[in-house]
């Protein structure tokens, strides 16, 4: 197997094991990011867009999801993780399916098009060039792409190159049993990555503390004009 067939499977394994934790985390609004400004930006971001049909690619637990729904967009959940569909589908607001990026690549259009699709948060892997092509592809035209990931800026570590880090979920308290590896990128990255899959344009939001202003995370949204 090569390497990012074994990052790819280290990264499902991580989510398998942490799927209760994290959704009780997401559930009892543990995350403070997610609290006090990333959950609203993103959602605000797509809402923007007024799409009428809406993918939500690696949706863990479900809530956004959920929460275009309730603002009158269809939206439909897929995620590789079966305990996280699991949690997802019980909560209601789907359609939930257990869709890894591996079915996403091999079958882009097997749900059929979409207006739009989000990755919040999720978007873990070094080559992310079948996943981002097959994203393109399942899209209508006009369609948008909307990708919420850390800032460049946010890392503890001062970090400022593309690199794997490792994700232990420490602060995030008890329940975590498994770290996860993931691939950190740089805004120059991002945008040369989404231009090799096809979009024609791709515009930055920088999403920031309302109280300390400290960065917290960069949302992408690259277009498919044609």
């Amino acid at each position: 197997m090569d390497e990012a067939h074994d990052a790819r499977d280290a990264i499902l394994r991580s989510w398998d094991a942490n799927a209760r934790a994290w959704t009780d985390s997401v559930r009892e609004a543990r995350i403070e990011s997610r609290r006090v400004a990333t959950d609203a930006a993103i959602l605000d971001a797509v809402c923007a867009l007024a799409p009428a049909r809406v993918l939500d690619v690696g949706c863990g637990e479900g809530w956004l999801t959920r929460a275009l729904g309730a603002h009158g967009i269809e939206a439909v959940g897929v995620d590789g993780c079966a305990a996280l569909i699991e949690a997802a589908t019980a909560s209601g607001g789907g359609p939930f399916h257990v869709r890894n990026y591996a079915a996403i690549e091999a079958a882009p259009c097997a749900l059929g098009r979409f207006d739009a699709a989000v990755c919040n948060f999720a978007l873990f892997e070094q080559d992310l060039s079948p996943l981002l092509a097959a994203l393109h592809a399942l899209l209508s035209v006009p369609g948008a792409l909307l990708i919420q990931t850390v800032h460049p800026d946010a890392r503890p570590d001062g970090g400022r190159a593309d690199g794997w880090r490792l994700e232990t979920f420490a602060p995030l308290g008890a329940g975590y049993t498994a770290p996860m590896p993931w691939y950190f990128r740089m805004l120059d990255s991002w945008r040369r990555a989404l231009a090799d899959a096809g979009f024609d344009a791709v515009h930055d939001t920088h999403v920031h503390h309302p109280a300390s202003r400290a960065p917290l995370s960069l949302i992408l949204q690259a277009t498919k004009s044609h």
